[in-house]
């Protein structure tokens, strides 16, 4: 199959590699129809994280199912399925409490940038639609896979709630999926931390009532300005880095909770701000199939159109360019179609 390969920083190739195969009872193959370029994975491409050189690189696809093992009993081939980034049984103690990320049997997504991706655990991992869905809700269901997911879950761990005020920290496609959870869960003020015109413009039609252009010392004082100083009730961190967390804490109200899905780089938390003010930390990896059967319902109903965080859609074969893309901050978030 043709796939997503990574060798250095900077150096994405789209090689052939062997198609994924059957070699436990709980697995399934996945024909990818659509997959994606994630803001977590440019922390390889530009040398931030360690890469295995050549292996395959992607975690978020859709498609449709090619082949089960043996024991998966609720899919067949021929379904159209979400396939959550983290893969899980949904029946251990972790998966009962929520923390489907944290599965004792956890796998994850490896070749979401490929032709075929294998799924560890299909029958607790995968959601299908009843039949294939139209093509115009592919972006939006791809989103389910990972980002939306991650950005609710940002605002569930901040506690959103009902008429609060809610800031979000980061204007990538987690952070505007971030805006449009605060928004669905109740947020009366959603002020969204963005810089780029074209991310204000989604942020906006997700529902923020507020834009914060500035940043550091300058980006705080306009967040406390806007809360008469006191500052939010709710704050989500949606980048990972240091600046982004300690911009958090500071506009946070004393009594609130920074939730936090960025994966961490260089992060120093401050504990003593945190101490003083009585400020939660909660948040981590998306237990994504915890979420995903209301999400689906919320796109499929057409309340949320979380797929306009895509901004270029690229054939698999034009791959290296979409890394490009997002890493100069030409695009959002790009959907690669094989």
């Amino acid at each position: 199959m043709r796939a997503t390969t990574i060798h250095a920083p900077g150096d994405i190739r789209l090689e052939e590699r062997p198609a994924p195969t059957i070699t436990a009872p709980h697995q399934a193959v996945v024909k990818v129809l659509a997959g994606c370029i994630c803001g977590s994975d440019l922390w390889p491409y530009r040398g931030e994280n360690p890469i295995d050189a050549g292996a395959t690189i992607g975690h978020e696809c859709v498609g449709v199912i090619e082949e089960v093992g043996a024991d998966v009993r609720s899919f067949r081939p021929g379904d159209f399925v979400i396939v959550p980034f983290v893969h899980c049984d949904n029946t251990c103690p972790h998966c009962a409490a929520g923390m489907t990320s944290a599965c004792r049997h956890q796998g994850f997504t490896s070749s979401g940038q490929a032709e075929y991706s294998l799924v560890h655990q299909a029958d607790g991992s995968l959601v299908k639609t009843d039949g294939m869905p139209d093509d115009s809700l592919i972006p939006s269901l791809l989103t389910l896979s990972d980002v939306m997911a991650t950005g609710w879950h940002a605002a569930v761990a901040a506690g959103v709630t009902e008429g609060s005020t809610a800031v979000v920290v980061g204007d990538g496609a987690v952070g505007l999926c971030g805006v449009l959870a605060a928004v669905e869960l109740g947020a009366e003020r959603v002020v969204a931390m963005s810089r780029h015109e074209p991310r204000q413009k989604i942020a906006e039609q997700f529902g923020a009532t507020h834009i914060v252009a500035e940043r550091g010392e300058e980006g705080e004082q306009a967040v406390l300005d806007l809360t008469d100083g006191v500052g939010a009730d709710a704050v989500l961190e949606c980048v990972g880095n240091d600046p982004a967390i300690q911009t958090a804490f500071k506009v946070a109200r004393p009594g609130s909770t920074v939730g936090f899905v960025g994966v961490p780089h260089g992060i120093e938390l401050p504990v003593r701000r945190m101490f003083g003010k009585n400020i939660g930390l909660a948040g981590g990896m998306a237990p994504v199939r915890t979420y995903l059967p209301d999400l689906l319902d919320r796109v499929l109903s057409g309340r949320i159109d979380p797929g306009l965080v895509f901004d270029l859609t690229l054939p698999l074969d034009e791959v290296a360019d979409g890394y490009r893309a997002m890493d100069e901050r030409r695009a959002i978030k790009v959907l690669l179609r094989p």
